[in-house]
């Protein structure tokens, strides 16, 4: 279905397949008290932090080994029943739904840094640990990792869904960051993409393939990351501004200009407001920049005073400065539960979440339209961003006993990612698709580079066992 005539409600077709239970039998024989039929484990396992619902898996298994994962993936082909990877269950577009029934596969367990190669800035972690599991792990090693999506979600799902975050206008995304992975196919077959070295030039570029796939062509049982050392200076600053448009420009500004920022989040006054009450701090209600820089005390020094400069130009008052680590811990704090103060504003509420990308010339362009059309719709909302890579996010609080209301968000939801492809952007820059973004997949890559993906996922899985129902329909 093309996503610019889809209808606004945009739910997952439930075509879930039968489980026999002896295959449940099996699995209970095999993984005993790592095994979970309870009702309660189960709707756990079914739900993530979107709005979207579907029917919980028939059971979970909590691996605790790649020989877990492998006994369970290979149980389940052996009756084509599906197998959904669990990791913290912080995902946003319904990739961890069972839609089509099947068994999770929880690998949350297998949390080990099995190897830190700090002369090569590397480590070696399985699936299940999350980023600040890792980063406490290695913070002797003088190294950091820093790929920060605000949840602290697994490495495994970071990985699976390309996650990115505040530090990705320096950083990158985990595309740039994931150097090689063990992953368990649809077969119960074990398989080694990418090695620690800097470059390649050998075959395909499976790691590439695996990474940002949903689960839906492995499951990651390793993964090989790029780390960087800590920074030697960081400091962050916030400034606020008379207008998103002023917010915006100056962000433009500092980007074209090479200033070697490392995050730089947009704020708008919805989010300021919730997230004082919320956290209980005193920031000015107005549009508002939340940035930090690392670097050499001197180089930090220079950017910061560049970036104050193209501030004051367009407007920004009220510089503030956090310096020390309580202090910026409490700030970016602030900004990562972000989602939580908005959801928490209107008790009962459920949060459609967008996810969009534009090339960083453009955003001004796609935020005021954007915001315009939310103003107008009466539904309460949030606006922040990963400014600095022209990524945004819009929150819809909408009452989930509503059905107008979901119409009227997912119909603004449709509105700024067609906006967003007219620009040159993506529908979605970190979260994935999941089930929610499928027609709009088909709207930015088109019906051919679709194809070619479901002839991937057909050779790969031709059981169609590893989380389907996500990405493209089959």
């Amino acid at each position: 279905m093309n996503a610019m005539n889809a209808p606004a409600d945009t739910q997952p077709r439930i075509d879930q397949r039968p489980v026999p239970q002896f295959l449940l039998d099996a699995l209970q024989q095999r993984f005993g008290a790592q095994y979970s039929s309870a009702q309660a484990v189960r709707e756990q396992h079914g739900r993530d932090e979107g709005s979207i619902q579907a029917p919980p898996p028939a059971a979970v298994v909590f691996a605790e080994s790649t020989q877990d994962v492998q006994d369970a993936v290979r149980l389940a082909a052996q009756h084509a029943v599906p197998v959904i990877a669990y990791g913290a269950g912080s995902s946003l577009e319904g990739h961890l739904l069972a839609v089509q029934g099947g068994i999770s596969i929880d690998v949350g367990r297998m949390n080990r840094v099995l190897s830190i190669d700090a002369d090569d800035l590397t480590v070696t972690v399985q699936p299940g640990i999350t980023r600040k599991q890792l980063n406490e792990a290695i913070k002797d090693s003088g190294l950091f990792f820093p790929i920060d999506p605000g949840a602290d979600a697994s490495i495994g799902g970071m990985s699976a869904t390309r996650a990115s975050g505040t530090n990705a206008v320096r950083y990158g995304s985990m595309r740039e960051n994931v150097l090689a992975l063990e992953v368990v196919t649809a077969s119960g077959d074990i398989i080694r993409t990418g090695t620690r070295a800097k470059k390649s030039s050998a075959g395909y570029d499976l790691t590439r393939l695996m990474v940002g796939s949903e689960g839906t062509l492995g499951i990651f049982t390793e993964v090989t990351l790029r780390l960087y050392p800590l920074p030697e200076a960081v400091s962050a600053a916030i400034c606020s501004f008379p207008s998103i448009e002023a917010a915006v420009r100056t962000v433009i500004q500092t980007i074209q200009l090479g200033v070697p920022i490392a995050r730089v989040e947009l704020i708008d006054v919805h989010s300021v407001r919730m997230v004082n009450a919320h956290s209980k701090l005193t920031l000015r209600e107005e549009p508002m920049l939340l940035m930090e820089f690392h670097g050499t005390p001197a180089g930090v020094q220079e950017q910061a005073e560049t970036v104050q400069q193209i501030a004051s130009e367009h407007g920004g008052q009220a510089f503030e400065w956090a310096s020390t680590p309580e202090e910026r811990t409490r700030l970016w704090t602030a900004r990562h539960n972000a989602y939580f103060a908005a959801v928490q504003s209107r008790p009962g509420c459920r949060c459609i979440s967008t996810d969009t990308c534009v090339p960083i010339s453009r955003l001004a362009d796609a935020l005021l339209d954007s915001v315009a059309e939310a103003e107008a719709s009466g539904i309460p909302y949030f606006l922040v961003g990963h400014v600095g890579d022209g990524n945004f996010h819009f929150g819809y609080l909408i009452d989930p006993n509503a059905p107008e209301e979901r119409e009227r968000a997912e119909a603004l939801n449709h509105k700024l990612v067609a906006r967003a492809l007219r620009l040159g952007g993506t529908c979605t820059g970190e979260h994935g698709v999941g089930v929610h973004k499928m027609g709009f997949l088909v709207d930015e890559a088109g019906a051919g580079a679709v194809d070619m993906m479901r002839a991937i996922k057909q050779a790969l899985d031709p059981q169609n066992i590893l989380n389907p129902g996500k990405i493209f329909t089959l």
